[in-house]
């Protein structure tokens, strides 16, 4: 069922968002470095990589430099129109096709590049493969503000890998262990609700049996 709705939902979406999707194809193949769409490999079902789809929005060289496949806040090597499209999400739209590939689900752990996905815990691991990536989903809702959080640490990077991706470990651990139609299509209404209102807490009072947040953590996601 979650597959039948995979399908039609992220079909409808392409055609409904097309009218968006085209112009900012066209700005981007004539602005930056003139590259409309950036393939990375990550993480799926089984552990399988595969080419995730985003609009391009950062120098084709980024992965060896700076941070490496790791992103923070004002991030130098992020194009002038990137910006504009990384803060609101537009950039993660072209997975849409993945979705309709197989590759990925509307809702799912967020696929993650090998570096970051090593820095799960392994119990993390061994569970997050079990499902179809996800366009959007409990980890990807709860850290909307990721970027953020790292650039008011002092070590950005030492954070993330401690503090960060253990509890979105644990948030996705908890999305297998309890997926289906109803946690599903709550996730969608949620992500289109933290978008409009980013300040929101609402996944917290959807699913109030959510792991709670390290010390660290406390009161900022």
């Amino acid at each position: 069922m979650q597959r039948l709705f995979d399908i039609v939902l992220s079909g409808l979406a392409l055609l409904v968002l097309s009218p968006l999707l085209v112009p900012i194809a066209i700005a981007l193949r004539f602005s930056g470095e003139g590259e409309v769409f950036y393939v990375q490999q990550r993480i799926g079902r089984g552990g399988k990589a595969f080419g995730l789809y985003k609009f391009a929005t950062m120098l084709k060289n980024s992965p060896n430099l700076g941070t490496g496949t790791v992103t923070v806040k004002n991030d130098p090597r992020v194009l002038p129109l990137g910006g504009f499209l990384r803060k609101t999400k537009i950039n993660e739209l072209p997975q849409l096709l993945n979705i309709l590939l197989g590759d990925m689900s509307l809702v799912g752990p967020r696929p993650q590049t090998q570096r970051c996905f090593d820095a799960f815990p392994a119990s993390s691991q061994v569970q997050i493969v079990k499902v179809r990536p996800g366009l959007s989903g409990i980890g990807s809702i709860v850290f909307r503000d990721e970027e953020e959080l790292m650039h008011a640490s002092v070590e950005p990077e030492k954070f993330y890998d401690n503090v960060i991706m253990p509890y979105k470990g644990a948030l996705e651990e908890w999305y297998v262990a309890n997926q289906g139609l109803r946690t599903y299509l709550m996730c969608i209404v949620i992500t289109a609700w933290v978008v409009l209102f980013p300040k929101s807490s609402i996944v917290k009072k959807v699913f109030p049996g959510l792991p709670a947040e390290p010390a660290a953590l406390s009161g900022v996601v």
